[in-house]
């Protein structure tokens, strides 16, 4: 027996309005984002110094490695691998390709033998403030959001403090205008007292000025150190990266030199929740092994903390 054609429209709009409902059903129980990690995991590009040195590799094949071998997609570089061509448009097109091909950011770029930034002299200062811009505008180009530099020079540490103020400012005015940062390493002399290079911060009070915090560089000379958990909480306030510096694990795949578990809970507490640079520099592992058991530590360490 055929339906009436009043049944049929009527049929045709229950069955109009169910669709309707459970499409707005299905649409409140979209799946739930995860959670963000407490922290990404980038590779610092000494990581690998003695494959490049050796010319094992080149700058150029930094992107392709951290992705590939390593299944990283951030890294920061460092300008000694490729000092000739902060200005080479063809070349940082090329590396910008590269970084595309695989996936991977450039973070930012670690910028040595430039010059003194607190220098005694004014004129050798200015100098060193001037060779650094075309590192910015090198970052610039490839994406980064920060080079690192150094903060050394002689003399007085208070004076010191204060010429390393006033060029980081000089640097961040520079760099402000195509939104790259300047942050400090604790990297040798004065710099690896944590409370002097906070110090050097809180002098400069511009928001471009960081710091790096590295859980490795705190020698003083003649044996003596600097506590590194003291140093990287006085540094973590003004921190835009971490570097994981690592040298040798053990068995059980922890660093031996520093206890990440408590290192990075520093981190962490700061509120920091950006990139943390891998950083092995040691000898007793190949660079390939160091980078893998840095990583895997982190990934470990990470998801403790988040627990």
């Amino acid at each position: 027996m055929q339906p009436s054609s009043n049944l049929s429209r009527r049929d045709l709009l229950v069955s109009a309005s169910s669709f309707g409902a459970l499409a707005a059903l299905g649409a409140c129980s979209a799946p739930e984002k995860k959670p963000a990690l407490l922290y990404d995991i980038s590779l610092a590009e000494w990581s690998l110094h003695r494959e490049l040195q050796a010319k094992r590799m080149t700058n150029l094949d930094f992107p392709r490695i951290a992705r590939t071998e390593f299944g990283i997609g951030a890294i920061e570089y460092v300008n000694s691998f490729f000092k000739q061509f902060a200005r080479d448009e063809a070349y940082l097109k090329n590396l910008m390709a590269r970084c595309d091909e695989h996936g991977v950011k450039s973070l930012l770029i670690m910028v040595d033998g430039e010059g003194e930034l607190a220098h005694v002299d004014d004129a050798e200062r200015r100098k060193a403030v001037e060779n650094h811009h075309k590192w910015i505008d090198c970052a610039a180009t490839l994406g980064c959001h920060s080079i690192r530099v150094n903060a050394g020079g002689g003399g007085d540490e208070g004076e010191r403090q204060r010429r390393a103020a006033d060029s980081l400012v000089s640097l961040a005015e520079y760099g402000a205008k195509s939104n790259i940062n300047v942050i400090v390493e604790n990297h040798g002399g004065a710099s690896s007292k944590g409370d002097w290079l906070a110090g050097v911060m809180k002098l400069a009070n511009h928001p471009r000025v960081g710091t790096l915090p590295d859980f490795g560089n705190f020698h003083l000379g003649d044996g003596k150190w600097y506590d590194r958990y003291l140093g990287v909480t006085e540094l973590m306030p003004f921190a835009k990266a971490v570097s994981a510096k690592s040298h040798e694990f053990n068995e059980a795949g922890d660093e031996v030199r520093t206890d990440y578990r408590r290192m990075m809970k520093i981190v962490v507490d700061a509120g920091y929740r950006g990139y943390v640079g891998i950083e092995y520099e040691g000898d007793k592992h190949t660079e390939f092994e160091g980078v893998s058991k840095t990583k895997a530590l982190l990934e470990k360490v990470r998801s403790e903390l988040s627990a």
